[in-house]
């Protein structure tokens, strides 16, 4: 019945949202119905409800819509070829970001959020489950861990088998593999790489389900009894994807005092769209964090190896036969980000490629087996990846009338502006009140600047010819002893910032002498601001560029565990800690005696028992010991990785806080000031070692 009602009201409000969309206004006219239309959706923004949410994501729809029928039908007129390229260049990337925003608030506005579904009481109902965690060239120190958590995943053991796939063939990792008992799996060639290696595992065992961990993603205890019961009670689920939790910062986090504070790149993937696409049936296995069924994957002759996304691919081929899938928001697993901005494009760029590869070789907008729904899921998440080139243009675009004098958009800067108010503000108003909890307004703008230039060439290579390029591993675990600005990477963006500060310098100068130079002040006033919006943005993308030092092997993580400080004299004393890592931990001092008696050990003391770990003191002040493990056996570490790694709510944080667009763009100026504040004083700092060395040799 409500289905009907939804269709009967969607069949009465089409016809009014088409009168809508085309009919004609003066600026004068289109000002007023603008800001009614802004004001409408202020007022709704008071009101906390699903249906009045719909609404307004309904009214943005239409305001966007009414402002791209206007650029289509009255813009698109030029003087000369030069214009009309750009001009038609510049609409072509504003209908592209038009389409991706319909498609955002189709795949977004319904999310489904799912909740655990628990196993059954006996225990011989469970399915037995292969573990694996494929490696290629990652050292033994990222990968220890990730197998050591496996271990501690609370299953029956003998419906629980965990296998490391070495593609690298290295004697190390088998030495490992049998120390810790867990099996090794290796093969002759690295043909199809990580859905070669898996595949040829598949062949191997024999699992009734099958759970994939990257080599740096170490599960939680709880990550199979969360997960596993989905399958029981759904025959035809082929696919249960989690959330890929970094417990490391990511380049923006690391290198941007303001991206700490907001939700990080990925949090909005990992929450409304894989929600939203949850709801429609096409959830997208993503490598890592997620359990799949071998029948399921059998059926379709194993993992995907057509693409270098052989796991979105994967889910796509799976659903085409009718299989289910699902996606759990809950964190049961948590792995290392990138650690260097190089390393995150290269990352970024593999799955540009691979996704416009499912585009051409296996286009999910054609062929059978799925849904309406599915098939706009997948084209969102496809044509997502080409936004480096409409990107450019909208960074560029207000170049064309500040150092040339083209005009590329037909029309006067009240009317242009009568058009685009409306359309933007509500866009970013309802983006942030539906999904502002997990992006941060104006820097998914920041997030995709980095990558723009980068990602052009190749996403037009692989349209061209899809076979074109090879499957890039990503490093892993990497140290990074001095910082520095990584000028190769940002190139391009800082030749774009110049050009666009030399354009300003022109539109404010043309402006001021406006009656000398002949032109309307309120084209250039436009075009300023646009190129000035854009200049802004691209300096917090060349900010990112800005490598901090990472010197830390390990990360540390926030617990609070009772513990017991062990003296050499034989005397013991208890605390709790302040953080742990896999390297060190950090505890409140229960009195001054570590001044006078060496401490050999502290003891963790846990639910399951307790562990005694021999450490080094490395520092005490304010009533913090700060210690480094020494080499402790493989068992020892074991529990270790339980304490710091796996615990039940190791990646369990409180929701983060509201997102204010103002805020955010006042974020974004502050990341602008402390780029070049950061940079002089770097400057400052150098030229004085300089002059001391000078000194120093002339002593």
């Amino acid at each position: 019945m409500n289905k009907v009602l939804f269709y009967l009201l969607l069949l009465i409000l089409l016809p009014v949202a088409a009168v809508i969309v085309i009919t004609p206004m003066d600026s004068q006219k289109q000002y007023t119905f603008g800001l009614i239309s802004i004001g409408i959706v202020f007022l709704l923004g008071f009101i906390k409800s699903k249906p009045v949410s719909l609404i307004m994501v309904f009214l943005s729809a239409i305001m966007s819509t009414r402002y791209i029928y206007w650029r289509a039908t009255e813009t698109l007129h030029f003087n000369s070829e030069v214009e009309a390229i750009l001009g038609i260049g510049l609409f072509i990337a504003e209908l592209y970001v038009w389409l991706i925003l319909i498609l955002g608030y189709l795949q977004t506005s319904w999310p489904l959020k799912r909740t655990i579904e628990p196993l059954p009481d006996d225990i011989s109902l469970w399915p037995t489950v292969d573990v694996y965690v494929p490696s290629y060239n990652e050292s033994l120190d990222v990968v220890r861990d990730t197998v050591l958590a496996a271990q501690c995943i609370d299953y029956p053991r003998d419906k629980l088998k965990i296998y490391l796939l070495d593609d690298g063939k290295r004697s190390e990792f088998a030495r490992f593999a049998a120390d810790v008992g867990v099996g090794y799996i290796t093969r002759d060639d690295n043909r199809h790489a990580k859905a070669g290696n898996l595949n040829h595992a598949m062949k191997i065992t024999k699992g009734e389900l099958i759970t994939v961990f990257d080599c740096d993603h170490v599960a939680t205890r709880t990550f199979l009894q969360a997960t596993v019961g989905a399958f029981l009670k759904d025959d035809k689920l082929a696919l249960l994807q989690t959330p890929h939790y970094f417990y490391s910062p990511d380049p923006f986090e690391r290198n941007l005092k303001a991206a700490r504070e907001i939700p990080n790149e990925g949090a909005l993937f990992y929450g409304p769209v894989q929600q939203g696409n949850d709801n429609w049936n096409a959830t997208f296995f993503c490598g890592s964090c997620a359990v799949i069924r071998r029948s399921a994957l059998e059926e379709i002759n194993g993992f995907a190896v057509e693409t270098v996304t052989e796991d979105a691919h994967t889910a796509l081929k799976m659903q085409r036969l009718g299989w289910g899938s699902a996606f759990l928001a809950i964190p049961l697993a948590a792995g290392l980000a990138t650690e260097r901005l190089g390393l995150h494009i290269v990352q970024r760029t593999r799955w540009a490629r691979g996704m416009t590869q499912i585009f051409r070789v296996d286009n999910p907008l054609l062929g059978r087996g799925l849904k309406w729904q599915q098939r706009l899921c997948y084209l969102n998440a496809m044509l997502h990846f080409q936004f480096g080139l409409p990107r450019v243009v909208f960074l560029t675009a207000p170049l064309a009338y500040l150092l040339f004098n083209l005009n590329i958009i037909h029309s006067s800067a009240s009317l242009i502006f009568a058009y685009v108010l409306p359309h933007l503000v509500l866009s970013l108003y309802v983006n942030s009140r539906m999904n502002g909890r997990f992006r941060a307004t104006f820097w998914g703008e920041i997030y995709e600047t980095v990558m723009a230039f980068h990602l052009v060439i190749p996403t037009l290579l692989t349209m061209i010819s899809p076979k074109h390029g090879k499957f890039n591993v990503t490093d892993k675990g990497g140290l990074l002893d001095v910082g520095f600005f990584d000028f190769n990477i940002v190139r391009p963006h800082v030749i774009c910032a110049l050009l666009l500060a030399a354009g300003v310098i022109s539109g404010i100068v043309r402006a001021t002498a406006h009656d000398y130079f002949g032109v309307d002040p309120y084209v250039i006033a436009l075009n300023v601001g646009w190129a000035t919006f854009s200049l802004v943005i691209l300096m917090a993308a060349i900010a990112v560029a800005r490598e901090t030092k990472q010197v830390r092997k390990t990360i540390r993580i926030d617990v609070n565990i009772p513990a017991i400080v062990h003296y050499a004299s034989g005397i013991s004393s208890r605390c709790h800690t302040i953080n742990l890592s896999m390297g060190g931990a950090q505890l409140t001092a229960p009195d001054q005696r570590f001044e006078n008696d060496e401490i050999e050990e502290i003891e963790l003391m846990l639910h399951s028992g307790a562990i005694s770990i021999p450490v080094h003191l490395i520092s005490a002040d304010s009533g913090v010991l700060r210690f480094q493990f020494k080499d402790i056996p493989l068992s020892r570490r074991r529990e270790l990785v339980r304490v710091v790694l796996s615990r039940a709510d190791a990646w369990l944080k409180p929701e983060g806080p509201k997102d204010n667009p103002l805020r955010s763009l006042v974020n974004i100026i502050r990341t602008v000031f402390e780029l070049f504040w950061l940079t002089w004083k770097d400057r400052r700092a150098n030229k004085k070692r300089r002059m001391h060395a000078e000194k120093d040799g002339v002593a």
